[in-house]
């Protein structure tokens, strides 16, 4: 019975939020040669927009009530904001030379959603209280995201035998670093993964030089495949704690197929590491 409540409370609010999503959304306008400013009723933990010529700047570092959108002539898009208490909000942008407004306040009023809504339900006998957490729900969407954004970050690639080990992006959102990759099999082969691991890599001096690695283990994996069939590529995140590193090391992504010899090493700056997207 109880896991039958938890499943209505989330098809129910499913459907809530998608309502509210068919919502007419407001038009914002911005250009290359002014600031457009909006102001939020709660500090911004993210700002995304869905097209490369347009720009939302905001602090990531220490959380603001405010951000400034700038863009480049092209197509519209859409800009969404998350405020650190979960509350959604969601614009259609536009280019336009001649702005009449500089300055939007925005109120809770206008907000779509949540983003993590909890729920509370009782058990039988009224005495268990839950409480749903949806990070991972979050990891999902914004993984699903960023696969589709293709947004590149720097030619950081390695081929092997036909194998082609990528990163296309490297994003900083709040206390993680999302690593997007692909892995392309042109070879007459599958590959078969034994594994893809993230190392920091740290050269020891002295005479005897080493290398010393260490594991950077994911908080979250999405779309990690066992196989990558010939002809095929596949794209994928990795989630990991936020972290950065000197010029004595980098960061090794290491590729090692099952059973096989097509084993590949990327290695990614220090200069990538700490200036992500």
């Amino acid at each position: 019975m109880k896991k039958q409540l938890i499943i209505l409370s989330l098809i129910l609010v499913s459907v809530f939020v998608k309502a509210q999503t068919k919502m007419n959304l407001d038009t914002i306008y911005a250009n290359d040669h002014k600031n457009v400013a909006l102001f939020f009723p709660n500090p911004i933990r993210q700002g995304i927009t869905g097209s490369e010529n347009f720009v939302f700047t905001y602090n990531r570092e220490k959380e603001q009530y405010f951000g400034l959108l700038q863009a480049t002539p092209g197509k519209e898009s859409n800009l969404l904001i998350i405020n650190n208490n979960g509350s959604i909000f969601s614009y259609i942008v536009r280019y336009k030379e001649q702005l009449e407004t500089l300055n939007y306040f925005i109120t809770d009023s206008t907000s779509i959603g949540n983003e993590k809504p909890f729920f509370e339900t009782t058990d039988d006998e009224n005495k268990t209280i839950e409480r749903f957490d949806f990070k991972t729900d979050y990891y999902e969407r914004f993984c699903a995201y960023l696969v589709e954004r293709r947004q590149l970050i720097g030619k950081l690639k390695k081929r092997q035998n036909g194998i082609i080990l990528k990163i296309e992006n490297i994003v900083f959102d709040k206390e993680e670093l999302y690593f997007v990759m692909t892995i392309a099999n042109k070879s007459s082969l599958d590959y078969d993964v034994n594994f893809l691991n993230l190392n920091i890599q740290t050269r020891q001096k002295g005479k005897k030089k080493s290398l010393q690695n260490l594991y950077l283990k994911p908080v979250f994996e999405y779309n990690k495949p066992l196989k990558v069939k010939k002809n095929q590529t596949v794209r994928m995140v990795y989630v990991v704690p936020k972290f950065s590193i000197s010029d004595e090391r980098k960061v090794v992504l290491e590729l090692n197929e099952k059973n096989g010899e097509r084993n590949i090493k990327l290695k990614i700056s220090d200069k990538t590491i700490n200036n992500p997207n």
